[in-house]
């Protein structure tokens, strides 16, 4: 399939979200710490092109990271 190989996809995993207002973001440095509305038990979503695909969990194994994919999400009507 040599035609995917040059075809780019945005991954992102998403582990919580918070709100804060803008003056917290400015005043954010370096180390700071942003509480998210998630513990680390809980799934993670999959997004390609801000699109979500899957859900996982974060695994830690040493130093490093990485999402083990539990589900694969049905896409909505209109995307390909």
């Amino acid at each position: 399939m040599p035609t995917l190989d040059k075809v780019t996809v945005d991954l992102m995993v998403v582990l919580g979200t918070t709100t804060m207002p803008i003056h917290q973001v400015l005043r954010l440095s370096r180390g700071a710490i942003i509480e998210l509305d998630a513990t680390e038990a809980d799934e993670v979503k999959v997004l390609a092109n801000n699109l979500p695909v899957a859900s996982g969990v974060v695994l830690v194994d040493r130093n490093r990271i990485a999402v083990e994919v539990k589900q694969m999400l049905p896409r909505s009507p209109g995307t390909r």
